[in-house]
């Protein structure tokens, strides 16, 4: 998880969050309740045109109605960023150009694969897990960030 630098922290909104499992082919969305601090899965957006991407998300926001939203922030094991980084800071800082809510960044690795294996727990595994995987994946992000919300960065 990221590390905020000294002297400042990350924002603690209250209600409804939104968290995105940025990918270039698929977005997985998940929605959780800061009051009760459990995620859960919502939909996969699908689509590599920008416009349709950003059309899905203002449905979804204006049905939801967020307080924040969470990007999960892809980088290698070891912390360091690659290719997918750049296109999460960019994503967040769309989301949060265009839409004027608080964006918190929060690390992501590891969560592809604590998604498959909570789909495998489930039952649910090969090409089933495939529709279901970004917007469980991105129920672990929001998860990890309402457990640790010290570790969110702000886009």
């Amino acid at each position: 998880m990221p590390v905020m630098p000294e002297g400042m922290s990350a924002p603690h909104p209250s209600g409804l969050l939104l968290a995105f499992d940025f990918g270039e082919k698929r977005i997985g969305v998940a929605t959780g309740n800061t009051l009760l601090g459990a995620a859960q899965p919502l939909t996969t957006l699908h689509g590599e045109k920008t416009d349709e991407r950003f059309a899905a998300i203002a449905k979804l926001l204006a049905e939801w109605q967020p307080a924040a939203l969470v990007v999960g922030l892809p980088c290698h094991e070891d912390g360091t960023p690659h290719q997918l980084t750049a296109l999460c800071r960019r994503f967040a800082n769309r989301l949060k150009g265009r839409y004027k809510l608080p964006v918190i960044l929060v690390d992501e690795r590891y969560t592809s694969a604590a998604a498959s294996a909570a789909l495998n727990a489930r039952g649910i595994r090969g090409i089933k897990q495939k529709p279901l995987l970004d917007q469980v994946a991105a129920q672990q992000i929001l998860q990890a960030y309402f457990d640790e919300p010290r570790t969110g960065i702000l886009a």
